[in-house]
């Protein structure tokens, strides 16, 4: 459908320079084009759920399914927020889903609101958490050595990720414990990155091998297939970045639906 969309666009505004309408005349024209959106049979599923932006104050939400390869709910939105994911969840289990696990970026506040299921976080957005910390060439060998551990994240098991992990922790831990002092003798950890970068780990290693804790749901271990959606609207919504959100969202509305 989207497809007989963007054809009759195209052959809209291939008209209006044929006939000389503006494009005040094409995009009522764009407008008036009804949108259709397909029902889901519910079922039991892993949701992979993630949040992106088109602009400012434009973003959506979308609840993908692992099961059904498909988007089976979104929202739009201006800012991400726990109470979004709330509303998704509410409609699609009483559409008749019935959650099993979810595949989330890592947020805390959304992370809390399936506190009652597996999550999974992606082990992607991790892994970019440790670049944000570490640079992307890092210079000191503690650094080299954890952003190595967590290159490798995707295919570890999680037992050998601990264990690595535990023992570069205990053979930098003096180094980690370093002190820089001011002139009025305040002080401050000298490796705070590297700090940061070990605290992240510890806070989300619970959540990132759940898909090995739960080999029978078959969790993926990023949102990558989110991500890839999103770069399809991101693209079709920039090429029409002339256009009012009203009209962009059906668009979107017409590609979530296949």
């Amino acid at each position: 459908m989207w497809r007989k969309y963007i054809w009759e666009r195209q052959t809209l505004y291939s008209l209006s320079k044929e006939v000389g309408y503006n494009q005040r005349w094409l995009q009522k024209q764009f407008s008036s084009l009804k949108m259709e959106s397909l029902q889901v049979k519910p079922c039991q599923t892993v949701i992979v759920a993630d949040t992106t932006y088109f602009g400012r104050d434009e973003g959506i939400c979308i609840f993908y399914s692992s099961t059904l390869k498909r988007v089976i709910a979104y929202s739009m939105i201006t800012h991400e927020k726990a109470s979004t994911y709330i509303q998704l969840r509410r409609q699609i289990e009483g559409s008749g889903f019935e959650i099993q696990a979810i595949v989330l970026d890592g947020r805390k506040g959304i992370r809390e609101v399936f506190s009652d299921l597996p999550v999974q976080m992606c082990q992607f957005h991790q892994i970019m958490i440790m670049r944000r910390y570490l640079t992307q060439n890092p210079r000191l060998e503690s650094a080299k050595e954890l952003k190595l551990l967590c290159r490798n994240l995707c295919d570890i098991s999680k037992d050998e990720f601990i264990e690595t992990f535990n023992e570069w922790n205990e053979k930098w831990s003096e180094f980690l414990n370093e002190r820089t002092y001011d002139e009025d003798g305040k002080w401050r950890y000298t490796h705070r990155k590297i700090r940061a970068a070990r605290r992240s780990i510890i806070t989300n290693l619970p959540y990132l091998f759940t898909c090995q804790d739960h080999p029978e749901l078959k969790i993926p271990k990023t949102t990558n297939c989110v991500e890839s959606i999103n770069s399809k609207l991101k693209e079709l919504t920039r090429i029409h970045r002339g256009y009012n959100m009203d009209l962009k969202h059906k668009i979107i509305t017409e590609i979530l639906s296949k």
